[in-house]
C-alpha cells in the first residue's frame, strides 16, 4: 500500500504543470567583487606609448553598476598633443571603461603648460573644487559645485562650471568672480 502511494505521489509531482517557466533570478546587491590596495593601472596606446596611469591607496569594484571606487586617487594622462594632465582627489568613481570619472573631495585637475609645434604656448590650466566630473571621450569637465579655474596668472570662480577642452570654452555660472593679470606681468 505504501509503495502505491509513493508511486502515485511521484506521478502527481511529475505531471503537475508549472506556472513559471523561469527560474528565480539572483538578486544583485551592491557588494564589491574585488579589492586592490596601493595599486597602479596603466593604459597604453597601439604604439605602446603610455596614455594614462591611475594610482590609488585602495579600490573596490562593484559589478552591479560596473564602477570602480578609488580612495586617494591620482590620475595622470597625456592627450594627443602630448600635454600632461594630472588629477587628484580624496575619492574617485569611474565607470567600467574609464570614460567617466567623478572626483570627490579636494578635487584638482592640472594641465601642465606646453608649447605646440607652431611655437604657441599654452599656460598651465587648473580646476579645483569639491566635485569635478570628467568626460574623457568628449574632453569635458563639469561640476554642479563651486570651482576655481586658474589659467596662467588669471583666476576665475563660479558656483557651477563646465569646460570643453576641444573648444577651450569655460562656462561659469552663479556668482562668478575673475582676476585677470596683465599680460606683461604674466610673461615674467
Amino acid at each position: 500500500m505504501m509503495g502505491v502511494l509513493a508511486l502515485g505521489t511521484y506521478w502527481l509531482v511529475r505531471n503537475t504543470p508549472t506556472f513559471s517557466g523561469e527560474s528565480v533570478s539572483k538578486v544583485v546587491s551592491h557588494e564589491a567583487d574585488y579589492f586592490m590596495e596601493r595599486f597602479t593601472i596603466k593604459n597604453f596606446d597601439e604604439a605602446g606609448t603610455l596614455k594614462s596611469e591611475i594610482y590609488g591607496v585602495q579600490a573596490q569594484h562593484f559589478p552591479d553598476t560596473d564602477t570602480l571606487e578609488i580612495d586617494q586617487a591620482r590620475i595622470r594622462s597625456t592627450d594627443l598633443l602630448g600635454r600632461l594632465t594630472t588629477s587628484t582627489s580624496n575619492q574617485a568613481i569611474s565607470n567600467g571603461d574609464g570614460s567617466e570619472v567623478q572626483l570627490i573631495g579636494n578635487a584638482l585637475i592640472v594641465r601642465a603648460a606646453s608649447v605646440n609645434d607652431a611655437g604657441v604656448a599654452s599656460p598651465r590650466l587648473q580646476f579645483q573644487g569639491e566635485f569635478l566630473y570628467i568626460f574623457a571621450n568628449d574632453e569635458r569637465v563639469q561640476s554642479h559645485k563651486p570651482v576655481v579655474l586658474t589659467r596662467g596668472g588669471d583666476e576665475f570662480t563660479g558656483d557651477t562650471f563646465a569646460y570643453d577642452n576641444l573648444t577651450g570654452v569655460a562656462d561659469l555660472k552663479g556668482r562668478v568672480k575673475g582676476f585677470l593679470l596683465p599680460r606683461a606681468a604674466q610673461a615674467k
